[in-house]
C-alpha cells in the first residue's frame, strides 16, 4: 500500500493494489454520518463499523480543523464514534506509524489513515504536537460529566482510549454502522 499525507492541507490519499470495500453515504448527519457521497471503509471489524476515510473539516478552524466536544456533538451527533468503537479499532487493527500519523489496517486488510494533527488548547489559543500526536473525539461522555472519551496516539507507538477535558480542540473522524 502506498499512502501520501498532506497534514496541513487535510488531505490523505491512499492507493492499494487490492480492492477496498468503500461505502458511499447519502445521509445528512445523525447515525448515517456526514453528508452526501462521503466514503467509509469497511475494515472487517467484528461490529461491522465502517470508518470514514478522512477527518472532518471545520470551517471555523480552517487551518487545523479542530472541534471542541460540544461543536463535534452538535455537528455530527451519532456519527461520532463511541468509546467502544474506538476501543475496537485499537484492539482489532494493526497500527503502523507513517511519519505524520498512523495507517490503521483492519482484519480484512483494508486501511484508513489517522493524521497526527495535534490539538488546540482553547484556554491559551495554542496548538500543540502537530505531526507527533493525534486526538479524536468520541461521542461518549464520562459518567461524572468531567470530560469525554477520546482516541489518542503518539509517534512512539502508543495509542489508547482515555478521558480528557471536553474543552480542548481535537480532530473528528466519523463512523457508520
Amino acid at each position: 500500500m502506498i499512502c501520501l499525507s498532506a497534514l496541513f492541507l487535510g488531505a490523505v490519499v491512499c492507493c492499494s493494489e487490492k480492492e477496498t470495500n468503500v461505502d458511499t453515504g447519502n445521509g445528512n448527519g445523525g447515525s448515517n454520518g456526514g453528508g452526501t457521497n462521503e466514503e467509509y471503509v469497511d475494515l472487517g471489524l467484528p461490529s461491522g463499523t465502517k470508518w470514514k476515510n478522512e477527518n472532518e473539516v471545520n470551517t471555523a478552524d480552517a487551518v487545523y480543523d479542530f472541534y471542541t466536544y460540544d461543536e463535534a456533538v452538535a455537528a455530527f451527533g451519532n456519527a461520532l464514534p463511541t468509546k467502544e468503537q474506538f476501543q475496537e479499532l485499537k484492539d482489532s487493527c494493526r497500527w503502523s506509524w507513517m511519519g505524520t500519523g498512523y495507517i490503521v489496517t483492519g482484519p480484512n486488510g483494508n486501511s484508513v489513515v489517522f493524521p497526527a494533527a495535534g490539538y488546540h488548547n482553547n484556554s491559551n489559543g495554542r496548538v500543540y504536537h502537530v505531526g507527533v500526536r493525534g486526538h479524536y473525539w468520541s461521542s461518549t461522555l464520562d459518567s461524572r460529566s468531567t470530560g469525554a472519551w477520546q482516541l489518542g496516539f503518539k509517534n512512539d507507538g502508543t495509542y489508547s482510549v482515555y478521558l480528557c477535558s471536553y474543552s480542548l480542540g481535537y480532530s473528528v473522524r466519523l463512523v457508520r454502522n
